[in-house]
């Protein structure tokens, strides 16, 4: 169990990132509140560096990622200076960040432990959703909160370019960008089926995008 210094850590990282979540609320005009998809790596992977279930930990990230999604999916449909490709850009930074945080964490020697409930996948350790050792709920709760995150990127993709005109070498370069999240999503869902599926979310994705777009020929 962990020590109220630990405890202190703890809340205090959350606090920070609590800080860069609600900046624009100190009216200062600056676009540090972007920092929030990379500072929410901090509070998650202190929890899991006190030995806690990484894919507790997970859930957690996602969730915060979740809500800082939600914030600005908020601002771009009331068109506050919200852009969807610096959303893009400073969540897959914090996922970049995330990555290499859980190549290095676990093979320093004080938190060798992490490994014991993580596989090795190349360089990094990531816990396997389909493992046994996880309970429903929690593998459940991991699911619900991935599959909210990539709602809440093409969300405000949608949002953005409703009206817009986008030609269909555009349409299909979006689409693109979606098939690793769509393969991912499939995965944790039903693996046996995850090219199929993969296939099924681009195609709907790709059906809504050309509805909502202008070819600009019009």
């Amino acid at each position: 169990m962990a020590d109220i210094s630990s405890i202190i850590i703890l809340v205090t990282l959350f606090v920070i990132f609590g800080v860069f979540l609600a900046f624009d609320l100190f009216g200062r005009n600056e676009k540090y509140s972007y920092l929030a998809y990379i500072v929410a790596v901090l509070p998650v992977n202190y929890y899991w560096g006190l030995g806690n279930d990484p894919l507790v930990a997970y859930i957690i990230l996602f969730i915060l990622w979740d809500i800082t999604l939600l914030r600005d999916t908020i601002g771009i449909y009331r068109k506050k200076e919200r852009e969807i490709n610096e959303i893009l850009l400073y969540l897959v930074l914090g996922i970049l960040v995330q990555i290499i945080v859980s190549a290095i964490l676990p093979e320093i020697d004080a938190y060798s432990g992490l490994q014991n409930k993580t596989e090795n996948l190349w360089f990094f350790w990531l816990p396997n959703v389909h493992s046994a050792i996880f309970t429903e709920t929690v593998v459940l709760g991991f699911k619900v909160a991935a599959t909210l995150m990539v709602l809440l990127v093409i969300i405000p993709l949608i949002i953005d370019i409703k009206d817009e005109e986008a030609t269909l070498p555009i349409i299909i370069i979006f689409v693109a960008i979606f098939i690793l999240p769509f393969l991912y999503l499939s995965f944790i869902w039903i693996p046996e089926q995850m090219i199929v599926l993969t296939f099924l979310f681009s195609v709907i994705l790709f059906i809504i995008l050309l509805i909502i777009t202008k070819s600009g020929n019009e």
